[in-house]
């Protein structure tokens, strides 16, 4: 199958879900692409952020007064914000990607009901509605349950590094 196949394909299974379905891949891809930067955050300047935040710590001389566990707690919260990123904003696009084949799921009805009201229960003008009500549905679950995968391995690898860079931090001396 060709590039011009795979094209008519996806112009046509976009035809058949209707509109929502441009939004849902929006949301995907926007979810996607943020995951894929917290991966190469992680495999290619974390190592640097914590570098750096240990050479600052280490170079204190003093570290058990208030004053330097108030610095450490903000370097501390200084990395975790750095590590987090755009976290939140991908957790949204996963809750949001259901709610948007619920609203393909509404449309896709409201084209039954104006079929039904128009053509009186015709049962082929019926089921475009019925696949414009059905295809943004699954769209919206399969993009939300991939994006809860990925999420859930970017939640284990910051709860980590968090823990990681407290215990790098320490107090002893």
């Amino acid at each position: 199958m060709g590039p011009y196949e795979i094209y008519i394909a996806l112009s046509a299974f976009f035809a058949q879900g209707g509109d929502v379905l441009y939004l849902i891949a929006l949301a995907t891809f926007l979810m996607w692409s943020l995951l894929f930067e917290r991966m190469w955050y992680f495999r290619s300047e974390h190592k640097h952020v914590v570098r750096e935040i240990t050479e600052i710590w280490e170079g204190r001389a003093e570290r058990k007064s208030w004053s330097a566990h108030a610095i450490r707690n903000a370097l501390v919260s200084q990395t975790r914000e750095r590590i987090n990123g755009s976290f939140t904003v991908i957790l949204t696009c996963v809750a949001l990607c259901p709610l948007l084949g619920l609203l393909g799921t509404v449309t896709g009805m409201i084209a039954v009901f104006d079929a039904m009201a128009t053509q009186g229960g015709n049962a082929r003008s019926m089921a475009a509605g019925v696949s414009q009500a059905t295809i943004p549905t699954m769209c919206g679950m399969i993009a939300s349950l991939s994006g809860i995968f990925g999420t859930t391995l970017l939640r284990r690898k910051i709860l980590y590094e968090t823990e990681l860079i407290q215990d790098h931090l320490t107090m002893d001396h």
